[in-house]
């Protein structure tokens, strides 16, 4: 199995956790397995202690359940039109072989496609009654032609699409209040949930209608790899396909999560199942309702994580924060007051443990608003302001000047062959007309280029490649080979092992890497 593609019935690939293991969304295909076989009589097992759980949820699920609906899409795809026989081999216009191919293979027509009908199947949860929205999945409606909603008493709605998130996975659904009768659920607080607490979750796996099971919290602030922002509860409560998008519940009936995806070597439920906490789903399907899409917070910086080696470089007592390896050109966000190598340890009064914290926090953020950041600076720790920009935004630009770009190739020229110098596994050179036309550096990009690597250096084991640019060393500038070579020797002199370089790719894209002093 793979993990689905969100437009079909399962979602792409994120790597397995466990051998032949993989994840996967919970929409449904619906197959039904044959029950095992019985199993021999086992040895009496050793008794071991009962955790305390719930007598029974049937009150609280008969209250709930009217409110989680089954979610069918449908959509046409295209195909070759070639039946259930070969392709014909393609022939020149008016071939002598063509009616022999045609009396061989059967008649295909000439290259045409046909229109198949794929359906799927998802779930769904009520959030307001009165204005008939329906909270789901991006992938279980992603691409959809028709959507329909179906309730636990059987009836059948139309639905249309408000707005959706592809990198949350979330989307907002509207139906018709009027023609149904409908019991709206509410968001609880996920960030109160702790593992361990009991939950319940309700959907319709393998298209089986209105289900019900109960686990237990099994993990928070799980990242499998599917999305920017991913920060999921992990679950054992059974959650099998068919199961996207629909509520998970606490005690009380408060949804604090949104099903979304499993861990599974066949598909089915093996109790290793993730949902979007409700404290991340809120802010977003708020403005889904409103806008129709997102207003994310933007920054406008390029940031990388904190390794031990940065860390003991930069002088920082531990791993945790981000680290600024540039500002983003054309960002349209005040940042000026950030610099290259600050470590943002706190923005907006949230703490920043992880370079992967940064962009869900900053994205959560209201677009326009003036925040505090305190950066690490040189040892040091400092506050600065920053007014936020709109993401999307630039996300839109963006694709227009990668749409706009062109190839720019220069030939370098006769020049006289300028200095270089062998240092840290890495032949340097001055960057001159010739050596940023040859490597095809951008103008704006200044410091020492790197023209060669050797190979098992500790420079090639950080992946510095021909072209790159050393902008600073120990959070100096850098402007000459002889700078480099002068920074290294001292570095050796005090003893240290590792230096630090800031290194720019070619197209002025910056990073932080750590090399040993040899």
């Amino acid at each position: 199995m793979a993990f689905g593609n969100r437009s079909g019935s399962l979602r792409a690939g994120v790597a397995a956790l466990a051998i032949g293991a993989m994840t996967v969304s919970a929409l449904a295909q619906v197959k039904v397995q044959p029950a095992p076989a019985p199993a021999a009589p086992a040895m009496p097992a050793q008794p071991t202690p009962q955790r305390a759980g719930p007598a029974s949820v049937a009150d609280l699920a008969a209250r709930l359940i009217d409110s989680v609906v089954n979610v069918s899409t449908a959509q046409n795809v295209k195909t070759p039109e070639t039946g259930d026989q070969p392709p014909i081999p393609q022939l020149p216009e008016d071939s002598p072989f063509q009616e022999f191919f045609n009396d061989f293979f059967g008649p295909q027509g000439k290259g045409g496609e046909e229109s198949r009908r794929v359906q799927s199947l998802g779930s769904g949860f009520v959030i307001d009654a009165e204005k008939g929205i329906i909270v789901t999945n991006n992938h279980v409606i992603s691409d959809a032609d028709e959507i329909e909603v179906n309730f636990n008493d059987g009836t059948k709605l139309k639905a249309t699409v408000l707005g959706k998130d592809t990198k949350t996975d979330l989307a907002v659904l509207k139906i018709d209040p009027k023609k149904h009768k409908l019991t709206a659920v509410k968001f609880g607080d996920s960030s109160k949930a702790r593992i361990g607490d009991w939950v319940m979750a309700i959907g319709n796996p393998f298209g089986l209608g209105g289900t019900v099971t109960v686990g237990i919290i099994s993990a928070r602030n799980r990242n499998i790899n599917s999305g920017p922002y991913d920060s999921f509860i992990q679950t054992d409560a059974a959650i099998n396909r068919g199961n996207s998008g629909g509520p998970l519940f606490d005690m009380d009936g408060n949804v604090i999560g949104v099903n979304t995806a499993i861990i599974s070597p066949s598909g089915g439920s093996i109790g290793i199942g993730f949902a979007i906490p409700s404290e991340m789903a809120v802010p977003v399907i708020d403005q889904l309702k409103e806008f129709g899409e997102t207003r994310r917070g933007w920054l406008g910086v390029r940031i990388q994580p904190i390794t031990e080696e940065l860390a003991e470089s930069l002088g920082l007592a531990s791993i945790k924060g981000a680290l600024v390896s540039g500002l983003v050109e054309g960002s349209n966000v005040d940042n000026k007051e950030i610099k290259p190598g600050d470590v943002i340890v706190k923005f907006d009064g949230k703490p920043v443990d992880s370079a992967r914290d940064l962009p869900r926090i900053v994205a959560e953020s209201p677009v326009g608003k003036e925040v505090d950041v305190v950066v690490i600076r040189k040892g040091k720790e400092e506050t600065v302001k920053v007014k936020l920009g709109r993401l999307e935004e630039f996300e839109k630009k963006d694709t227009k000047d990668d749409a706009k770009e062109k190839d720019t190739d220069k030939k370098s020229g006769e020049a006289d062959k300028p200095a270089t110098v062998n240092v840290l596994g890495m032949k340097l050179s001055a960057l001159d007309d010739a050596t940023r036309g040859k490597f095809q550096i951008a103008p704006e990009v200044q410091g020492v280029v790197v023209t060669e690597v050797a190979p098992n250096s500790s420079a090639a084991e950080k992946r510095i490649q021909p072209g790159e640019v050393i902008v600073d060393l120990g959070q100096e500038p850098v402007t000459s080979p002889d700078d480099v070579k002068k920074r290294v020797d001292k570095l050796r002199q005090e003893g240290r092992k590792n230096a630090l370089l800031m290194l720019a790719s070619k197209t002025g894209e910056l990073r932080f890497v750590t090399v040993r002093v040899e």
